[in-house]
């Protein structure tokens, strides 16, 4: 019996599989459709609705416009059962616009997807359509629901879709993510928190009556120096960058206004809000000292991931069974090419045919998907969509993303969330010990968006 139920198991996983590669050139296209328009967070407005008309047509119910975001949505298929949401990004990066040849040449136009989300929403969706399949034909119990997620970068998307309580009935999340090599994900995360800085001072004659100005600019300066110095007393593991938005227009006229935007992460959530305070007391001396006025505003913020052994330990399980990617001529050739303008690149070309051992790991950006995997037992993959050694928000990951190379990945990633999803419907026991792990590993935390309670900043990229 127990022969009989691991062979019915192992033909819907083949069946799964077979069914994503002979319907990929459908998704393929989607990918590609997506790294075209380029749009960036909470302006996805094309990418939603090529999303969201493959999902129409394949029978699932959309909730449109979730936590009062445009371009957020829910698909849902089935009716009764466990829950198994499948998060998919679609945002891309500002400055980044690349062609997919291996060299640096720009489209003209201001964003690429360096980080991969076009992948991620076409691969994701692509998975989910492949489940409600297996659901259908096999007529399991169980409901897939897939997310539409916004504004991954910098914009917390999946935060205010998380503090308006739309995760709170899902069983499980499985998410993935494109990266240069293959490996179950398993990893915590660093928080985040940002936020614009705007000072405001007097203009004046920079050299006419210079007594008469208060530099906004020298606020924003001050800050920043003040911030440099307090890097030697902060935690190793923390991370603070800044860019500086707004300086003046001509060096003869005192700055009126002036803005630096801050990120602050750390590995605590804790860790994020106290790092975070000090950074805005640094701006209230600059203020003080250059005799200005400073506001500053909120726009994200992402808990740490929260590792989950026991869904990580399946995933890796069904990724290692699918096994990596094999390039055809044509890619080698592109790979090759690429890799020769990669700055110290940390992986050889052909690692893109290994899966990664399965170990716990620590990284050092931030996702929006750290929300979720506080309210949610949450894990997925990533997946080798770029040449190996490839950094993210690069042109070259914008370059690789538009070719077969990234679709290669795309396609391996689907089949993994969907053998992953399948596991589950069929094995409710794994959900309720990934729910006793989760519930361990939370305590007593009662779960606080850490950007508060303001509106989404639907024009954080206008």
């Amino acid at each position: 019996m127990r022969f009989f139920l691991f062979f019915i198991s192992f033909s819907i996983l083949a069946d799964t599989s077979d069914y994503i590669e002979k319907t990929k050139d459908k998704y393929n296209q989607l990918a590609m459709d997506l790294w075209s328009y380029a749009e960036m967070g909470y302006l996805e407005t094309k990418s939603a609705e090529a999303i969201k008309s493959i999902l129409k047509d394949e029978g699932f119910t959309i909730k449109d416009q979730i936590a009062n975001i445009p371009t957020a949505f829910m698909a849902e298929y089935g009716t009764e059962g466990p829950i198994i949401g499948i998060l998919a990004e679609f945002d891309a990066l500002p400055g980044l616009s690349q062609s997919n040849n291996p060299y640096r040449e720009s489209l003209g136009g201001d964003a690429g997807h360096a980080c991969g989300h076009h992948l991620f929403g076409a691969g994701s969706v692509h998975a989910a359509v492949a489940i409600k399949e297996v659901l259908k034909t096999n007529k399991l119990k169980g409901k897939i629901r897939l997310y539409g997620t916004p504004a991954e970068e910098g914009g917390s998307g999946k935060v205010y879709i998380a503090r308006d309580g739309y995760f709170d009935d899902v069983d499980v999340i499985l998410h993935w993510h494109p990266d240069d090599s293959n490996r179950a994900h398993y990893s915590s995360s660093n928080g985040n928190k940002s936020a614009r800085f705007k000072f405001k001072g007097i203009s004046a004659h920079a050299a006419g009556s210079p007594q008469n100005g208060r530099s906004a600019l020298d606020g924003v300066e001050a800050m920043n120096m003040m911030v440099n110095m307090m890097r030697e007393h902060m935690d190793e593991e923390a991370r603070i960058h800044y860019v500086i938005t707004k300086g003046g227009l001509a060096p003869n006229v005192v700055p009126e206004d002036a803005e630096v935007y801050y990120y602050v992460r750390h590995p605590k959530r804790d860790g994020v809000e106290e790092l975070f305070e000090r950074v805005v007391k640094t701006a209230e001396g600059a203020a003080i000292g250059t005799d200005t006025q400073m506001t500053y505003e909120v726009m994200h913020g992402n808990y740490p991931l929260l590792p989950n052994t026991t869904l990580s330990t399946m995933i890796d399980k069904e990724l290692r069974a699918l096994g990596g990617i094999t390039y055809n001529a044509q890619e080698e050739a592109f790979a090759a090419e690429l890799y020769n303008t990669l700055v110290n690149p940390d992986r050889p070309l052909g690692d893109q045919e290994n899966v990664k051992p399965l170990r716990l790991s620590s990284g050092k950006g931030s996702t929006d998907v750290g929300d979720v995997s506080w309210k949610v037992p949450t894990s997925g993959v990533r997946v080798a969509t770029w040449v190996p050694g490839t950094s993210s928000h690069s042109w070259q990951a914008v370059a690789a993303g538009g070719t077969s190379i990234g679709t290669k990945g795309a396609n391996l990633a689907a089949k993994a969330l969907a053998n992953s999803a399948i596991k589950l419907f069929e094995n409710p026991d794994l959900i309720t010990a990934a729910w006793a792990e989760h519930k361990e590993r939370i305590g007593d935390h009662q779960y606080k968006a850490l950007l508060g309670d303001r509106k989404p900043p639907l024009d954080y990229r206008n």
